[in-house]
């Protein structure tokens, strides 16, 4: 049994916030917040290029030297570096929590999670919006995909299997590396490594595998047909992925499953869900999301207001205004949005949504305030979910840890250990098992 999402405990609001300083956003390399400026997704690379190739296996861009990933450039001069909450400058203290946001020179305030909007301030200041990333997964020192090829075949060949050398390999590498590897694979031996792999491997460890083999977008691509795919839909699927990613990366993914699936990500969205859910979701794959970095806090004010109008002080609820400022407005508007919500309603804005929402339609909502609010903690809150309860969610587990090790996995393992007292890999530990526990725990590190 999944937490209800209806318990506040689940999620514990109130607990103490990731600090101040270099946090990052790793599912995809080097993501900052969907819809972010600038865009460095989660394993696609900046803007016009992507740090994992296109395409599914078989169609690949060629790596940079050593297969090396592009990734965020270094600290420029006067460059504003930060994480959420409170993106700050390097070496300007942080505002204790609840206290006034000073503007600072430039115009630049901070404002931490739970800190107020204050009415005085006026005018746009800008945000900054760089994140630094926290991987458990680098790129392999010394990459020789034709050496790893050659052990990947000695794995599989003859009697038996070799799992260690196959996670030795494959659990080491980056996306863009492995990518490589399938590419190589098949130029030297004319087979095809994923093939290979399902005919050699079983049950979850054979996932896990699997699940490597491709490139960021292409595995959204891919897990999002499978939420969609037959009788039923995994609606959990859906939100996790659609609202946690930027636009950048949401483009990737549709050009992706129409180059995978033939078929229009859109439609599929259309002829699954219906009512106000699907427009939330409908929404989000337009990957249209404001992306402009100034917040104008006469604007947020009156945001903030416009919400509590249309849930709070109605009977009933406008669901439409949710969806135009919450998922059409930039993300640190939205950020200001939420906090300053505390200005015109005694309820934290999660609690109002909770009241006013519920199925599907709140999950979506929770998922977009969470991931804008503290992008580790909802990533940390998903895993939980994943192991909690009878049985094991599998091929979530799985989806969390692959599509992380590279952005944020250090900072959702800290959030992790922070809200449960027990850390990722022990969870980890204590729900799996054998070959699929060692990839598992290969990825985030231990």
């Amino acid at each position: 049994m999944f937490p209800n999402p209806n318990d506040m405990g689940a999620w514990n609001i109130g607990g103490q916030q990731p600090p101040v300083g270099g946090q990052g956003y790793p599912g995809y390399p080097g993501g900052p917040s969907p819809g972010q400026v600038p865009q460095y997704p989660m394993g696609y690379g900046a803007p016009g290029q992507y740090g994992y190739p296109g395409g599914a296996p078989g169609g690949y861009v060629q790596p940079m030297g050593g297969g090396y990933t592009p990734g965020c450039p270094g600290p420029q001069p006067g460059m504003q570096m930060g994480g959420y909450p409170g993106h700050l400058p390097m070496g300007q203290p942080a505002v204790p929590m609840g206290q006034p946001a000073v503007p600072m020179a430039g115009g630049v305030g901070p404002m931490g999670a739970g800190a107020a909007v204050q009415s005085s301030v006026t005018g746009t200041q800008p945000q900054a919006v760089s994140e630094a990333t926290s991987p458990t997964l680098r790129p392999f020192p010394n990459f020789n995909p034709q050496a790893d090829c050659e052990k990947l075949r000695k794995a599989m060949k003859g009697l038996g299997t070799d799992e260690k050398a196959i996670i030795d390999v494959l659990g080491h590498r980056t996306a863009n590396q492995r990518v490589e590897i399938v590419r190589q694979f098949k130029t030297m031996y004319g087979k095809d490594l994923i093939n290979e792999l399902k005919s050699e491997l079983t049950g979850h460890f054979e996932d896990a595998i699997i699940a490597l083999c491709y490139s960021p977008e292409d595995f959204d691509a891919r897990e999002l047909r499978r939420a969609m795919k037959g009788a039923g839909t995994d609606e959990d699927t859906l939100i996790e992925i659609l609202a946690s990613r930027n636009n950048a990366q949401l483009r990737k993914i549709k050009e992706a499953y129409q180059k995978m699936h033939q078929r229009n990500l859109e439609d599929d969205i259309m002829s699954e869900t219906t009512g106000h859910f699907k427009r939330i979701l409908v929404s989000l794959v337009q990957a249209n999301r404001d992306e402009n970095p100034n917040v104008d806090w006469n604007q947020v004010r009156q945001d903030a207001q416009a919400l509590y109008q249309a849930g709070e002080k109605m009977l009933g609820t406008d669901e439409s205004t949710f969806n135009r400022i919450l998922v059409a407005k930039s993300v640190p508007h939205v950020r200001a949005v939420i906090e300053a919500y505390g200005e015109v309603s005694k309820k934290d804005f999660e609690q109002a949504l909770k009241s006013e929402m519920s199925g599907d339609l709140l999950r979506s909502f929770l998922a977009i305030t969470r991931c804008i609010r503290n992008r580790a903690k909802f990533f940390a809150y998903e895993l939980k979910k994943s192991m909690q309860g009878a049985g094991t969610h599998d091929h979530k587990l799985i989806r969390l840890v692959v599509t992380r090790c590279e952005v944020d996995m250090g900072q959702i393992k800290e959030e992790f250990m922070r809200e449960n007292g027990k850390s990722l890999a022990q969870w980890i530990s204590d729900d799996t098992r054998g070959d699929y526990k060692r990839i598992l725990l290969a990825l985030i590190g231990n």
